[in-house]
């Protein structure tokens, strides 16, 4: 079993640094886990603590039901995938790969078959004669991923794997991965910054902010339920629009003098953050009927199939995601937010509300 648990892990440095709080997080067995956030928010660290290569300060982690703070790496049962790779250059695909199991005095015969077992799946069966040098960087990436997969372990750990590669293979790759990882169904931990790579990989996301879990769920909850104005923000692209509104709590949230009916009530008065997401409106060119947001365009940027038009609600920025056959004309325009697609977070504490 590859279950995981963190009971409050916590990371301070030396100089008194405390680089992740108290992290409690219980990973299913197969499941894929993406820890996602900015540079400093504590997602490698958190992993490289999972992985034995950081010391942990305080608190458990249980790798199948074995508590493995004091093990080292080794003895964890775990692979780790590196966005470097990580390869030794001097050494052929299939001796890369086989590395690990000739170190741990497997017999020759189930090397071959786990390395030729493993390069078929990954499509690396034409290379595994040449050398790290003679391979595109999404090959190099598979036979890192290839080297992992022939050790069968409990728990797979990937620290940004994708971030050497260039836009296009990063796509590839990340749908690789995800369909690799799910068909051996191995347990993993992927650390990445890319919000767009934890959407669409993970089982489950841990969003990260300071050393602190601000939310863990499914990406369909993160995106439609965000936690808080921080995970607004960050999860989505592009991001959540925020406004300053007021919330008297009669049903309906008010912007600057206009009245959005909010289809809830809320336990809460005073100054809120309105929330919308920039798929979420309809466009109009008049008032018309019905409670609307004036919206004045600045901006067309094109994307093909979509438009993203960015312009202001009451001098506050804005950002409308429409189809590209979506008429528009210049100057004021008119925003109507179905009920249930209004956010209210709190300002001082920016968590939902």
């Amino acid at each position: 079993m590859g279950n995981v648990r963190l009971q409050g892990v916590t990371k301070t440095y030396p100089n008194g640094t405390l680089a992740v709080h108290p992290t409690s997080i219980d990973i299913a067995d197969g499941e894929l886990i993406v820890l996602v956030g900015p540079s400093g928010c504590g997602k490698s660290t958190l992993l490289r603590m999972v992985a034995g290569l950081e010391e942990i300060t305080g608190g458990t982690v249980t790798i199948g039901g074995r508590a493995v703070n004091d093990l080292d790496p080794a003895e964890r049962d775990i692979a780790m995938v590196f966005q470097n790779y990580a390869l030794y250059p001097h050494m052929t695909v299939y001796k890369n790969m086989a590395y690990g199991l000739k170190n741990r005095g497997k017999p020759k015969a189930e090397i071959d078959e786990k390395v030729r077992a493993a390069a078929e799946m990954l499509n690396l069966t034409d290379y595994l004669d040449r050398k790290p040098s003679q391979l595109s960087g999404g090959q190099r990436q598979r036979v890192a991923m290839g080297r992992a997969i022939v050790r069968e372990p409990a728990l797979f750990l990937f620290d940004e794997p994708l971030s050497n590669l260039d836009a296009k293979l990063r796509n590839q790759m990340r749908v690789e991965i995800r369909a690799l990882q799910r068909r051996i169904g191995v347990t993993s931990i992927y650390v990445t910054h890319d919000q767009v790579e934890a959407m669409t990989m993970a089982d489950r996301i841990v969003v990260l902010n300071g050393g602190r879990i601000e939310q863990i769920g499914t990406p369909a909850e993160i995106y439609r339920q965000p936690a808080s104005t921080f995970v607004a923000s960050f999860m989505g692209a592009p991001p959540m629009n925020l406004v300053p509104a007021d919330y008297s709590g009669n049903g309906s949230v008010r912007v600057c003098g206009t009245e959005l009916p909010l289809g809830r009530s809320a336990d809460y008065r005073g100054a809120v953050s309105l929330g919308v997401r920039p798929e979420d409106v309809d466009l109009a060119t008049g008032a018309g009927d019905g409670p609307a947001l004036p919206f004045d365009l600045h901006l067309v940027e094109e994307l093909g199939a979509h438009r993203l038009l960015h312009g202001k609600v009451h001098a506050h920025p804005f950002v409308v995601n429409v189809h590209n056959a979506t008429a528009l004309s210049e100057g004021r325009m008119y925003l109507r937010v179905a009920p249930g697609n209004l956010h209210m977070f709190a300002p001082d504490s920016g968590r939902r509300i």
